[in-house]
C-alpha cells in the first residue's frame, strides 16, 4: 500500500511539473486524477489505523450487505426486507413479520422506521416524512420571525439536529447510509432521546412566543 501511494504521489508531482512547463490539458487531468487516487489511498491507510474492526465492517456492508448476510449485514438486509414487504399500505398494525418474529434487531429504536414502513407501508412512511418536514419548516419560520439573534441561531441549531437525526436514521434504515445507531427523534424508544426532542420543541415554542421581546 505504501509503495502504491508513493508511486501515485510521484505521478502527481511529475504531471504537475509537466502542466506548469508545457501547459497541456493532458498533464492537468493526469494530476487531477492521481490526486484523487492518492487522497483515497491515504485516507484508507488512516482509517485502518483509527477505525476499529466492527466500524470498518459497517462501511463494507454498507457498500454490499451480502458480503456478510448472517453477521454484520444482517440488520440492513432485514431492514430493507421490512420496508419492501410493506408495499403501499402495509401489512397492518402489529402484523409485521420482521418485527414480531424478531428478525430485525433494535426494532424499537434504531430501525423504528423499518417497522413503521412494514406495518403502514409507503403511505405511513410518507406521513413520517411529512411530519418532520412540517416541524423543520415551522422551525425555520420561528427562526426568521425572531427579533433576537441568539434565538435565531438557537433555532438553526435545533433544525440541524432534527434534520441530522432524520436523514441519518432513515437513510440507515433504507440502506443509503452506514449504520450508526442514531435514533429517530420523537419515534425511537429511549428516555433521553424523547426528553431531548421535547425540550427542543419547547425551546422553539418559547422563542416564537417571545419573538417580539420578553413578556412579563
Amino acid at each position: 500500500m505504501i509503495a502504491i501511494l508513493g508511486a501515485c504521489l510521484l505521478v502527481v508531482i511529475l504531471s504537475a511539473v509537466g502542466w506548469f512547463v508545457f501547459k497541456k490539458d493532458l498533464y492537468y487531468w493526469l494530476c487531477y486524477s492521481f490526486v484523487i487516487l492518492s487522497a483515497s489511498l491515504l485516507l484508507s491507510v488512516v482509517a485502518q489505523k483509527i477505525l476499529k474492526a466492527y466500524q470498518i465492517m459497517r462501511l463494507v456492508v454498507f457498500l454490499d450487505p451480502s458480503v456478510d448476510p448472517q453477521g454484520a449485514g444482517w440488520n440492513i438486509l432485514q431492514s430493507l426486507t421490512a420496508i419492501g414487504s410493506g408495499g403501499l399500505t402495509g401489512k397492518g398494525f402489529l402484523q409485521g413479520t420482521q418485527s414480531h418474529y424478531n428478525y430485525l434487531p433494535q426494532q424499537s429504536n434504531d430501525f423504528i422506521f423499518s417497522i413503521i414502513s412494514e406495518e403502514t407501508g409507503f403511505l405511513g412512511g410518507m406521513v413520517v416524512f411529512l411530519c418532520f418536514f412540517v416541524i423543520i419548516i415551522r422551525a425555520f419560520i420561528i427562526a426568521y420571525s425572531s427579533k433576537d439573534s441568539f434565538g435565531s441561531y438557537l433555532c438553526f441549531g435545533i433544525i440541524a439536529m432534527f434534520f441530522f437525526h432524520f436523514v441519518v436514521n432513515i437513510g440507515m434504515a433504507m440502506g443509503i447510509m452506514p449504520i450508526t445507531g442514531i435514533p429517530l427523534l420523537f419515534l425511537s424508544y429511549g428516555g433521553s432521546s424523547l426528553w431531548t426532542s421535547m425540550l427542543e420543541a419547547g425551546i422553539l415554542i418559547n422563542i416564537y412566543y417571545r419573538r417580539y421581546g420578553f413578556k412579563i
